[in-house]
């Protein structure tokens, strides 16, 4: 078992469609941390789901929302969190993020988004396939520096199962 005292705290960040959720619960059940989905927690304070808060205050107000909720989750201790795709758009997301614990970066290919988000039951994006094909390479690009700029882990999450990401981050953080 990994010490606590070493792992401090766990933030998963990447691209809609990484995988970041379904990983995250794994890997705080398999080292006994308390885990966090940003976006969940977005919605149980506020009573209504991301794709409305889009709708109603668009993406400045849900970035309002979901810096308070990163400032506070980041404070917490022991947790694994998982983030929404864009959280590294905000300056101080980033820096609370890369300060507070540590982050791994979960990598895949637009290819790849497109049939996880096309499985998905919720999406903020529009149903038409090309849409989201060009909505998310564009995500792809303008994201990527940023999550690298944080990252201290990399790990693909493209054709393997969510127990052997969870294997492979944990065979990473033995090596901190």
């Amino acid at each position: 078992m990994i010490s606590l005292y070493r792992l401090k705290n766990l933030f998963l960040i990447g691209p809609m469609g990484a995988g970041k959720s379904t990983i995250g619960r794994l890997l705080a059940e398999t080292l006994e941390l308390e885990f966090y989905d940003s976006d969940q927690e977005i919605e149980k304070r506020s009573g209504v789901d991301v794709a409305w808060i889009f709708d109603l205050e668009g993406e400045e107000g849900f970035r309002e929302r979901e810096k308070k909720i990163i400032d506070e989750l980041t404070q917490k201790g022991g947790i694994v969190l998982s983030t929404g795709g864009g959280v590294v758009l905000s300056p101080e997301n980033r820096k609370w993020l890369a300060n507070r614990g540590t982050v791994i970066y979960l990598m895949t290919t637009t290819e790849e988004q497109l049939k996880r988000t096309q499985r998905a039951r919720k999406t903020v994006l529009s149903q038409d396939a090309a849409e989201i094909r060009a909505k998310l390479a564009s995500v792809d690009q303008d994201l990527e520096n940023l999550y690298d700029e944080i990252a201290h882990i990399r790990i693909c999450t493209d054709g393997c199962t969510v127990k052997s990401v969870v294997a492979a981050i944990l065979e990473e953080l033995k090596k901190r």
